[in-house]
């Protein structure tokens, strides 16, 4: 099955997640498990996990991945934000675990001047602390690269993981259509989508690319600006997502959109264009 859907709302409870998803006709989906803006995670409750598993089986909405706030910062040389950063990430992995949730994305954050590789080493120093649970695969996520953010290119999300005690068996990459082009990878041809397919394959191994974020470029090719636009109708257009969406290397990874909700269309608007440049298999 082609495994597409969206970020939901977790408004009214976990399951209710579940029904959003359905109701978009997702076959996956992606949440927070606290405020985006904040730092604070809620003690996920038994029966309320297990509703919201139960759900996801029934309806064939699967894997979910958790996103971590936006406030993480594994690469900062503060020492007081990186220890608030390992704490959001720890009690963001034991959510996800509580709720049989496989996946946890976040961004890996800025080295705000001290470097690019103090901090990747930051990262990776930071990623060892954490105690990540059985059956749960932490997924760096690739960034558009604008200021000091890290992992605008592959080789730094390999770096991560290197400086990391964690593996590839434990660490792995989320893969963002629109932090791609921002950063200067095209795909918007045959050719050039084989391009970014090997390269990332020498970089980091295609398989451990587990996920995939679909969105398009309100700005334009290496831009290094991470504004989301609808399926279709930014830089990337629509034969950037056919190319992206139908390579071999790519058409099994789930994908989960985050695209705008506005006057113009919403997600349901946008997964019925997915729909329409994916090729049967």
């Amino acid at each position: 099955m082609f495994r597409v859907g969206a970020h939901v709302s977790i408004s009214g409870g976990f399951p209710k997640a579940v029904e959003r998803e359905v109701d978009l006709g997702g076959t996956c989906g992606q949440l927070f498990v606290g405020s985006p803006r904040g730092w604070a995670v809620g003690t996920v409750d038994e029966d309320e996990a297990e509703s919201f598993r139960t759900a996801s089986e029934a309806a064939d909405v699967t894997p979910w991945l958790v996103h971590g706030t936006y406030l993480i910062n594994l690469a900062t040389p503060k020492d007081d934000l990186a220890e608030k950063s390992v704490t959001a990430v720890q009690a963001e992995l034991d959510a996800a675990a509580a709720l049989g949730i496989p996946y946890y994305t976040f961004h890996p954050g800025s080295h705000t001047g001290a470097g690019v590789e103090q901090g990747l080493e930051n990262i990776g120093t930071r990623l060892s602390a954490l105690d990540i649970p059985d059956g749960v695969t932490v997924l760096l996520e690739n960034t558009a690269g604008k200021g000091t953010t890290l992992g605008q290119h592959f080789e730094d999300l390999d770096a991560m993981v290197e400086y990391a005690d964690y593996g590839y068996d434990d660490l792995g990459v989320c893969l963002d259509t629109c932090h791609l082009y921002a950063a200067g990878y095209d795909f918007t041809t045959e050719e050039t989508v084989d391009e970014l397919v090997a390269e990332l394959d020498d970089e980091v191994g295609v398989d451990n690319v587990h996920y995939l974020h679909l969105n398009d470029s309100k700005h334009p090719f290496g831009s290094e600006k991470d504004e989301h636009e609808h399926i279709g109708e930014g830089a990337i257009g629509d034969e950037g997502f056919r190319q992206f969406v139908n390579h071999p290397a790519l058409r099994d990874t789930p994908m989960v959109l985050e695209t705008p909700e506005d006057d113009a269309g919403g997600y349901e608007m946008d997964l019925e264009t997915v729909r329409s440049l994916r090729q049967a298999d």
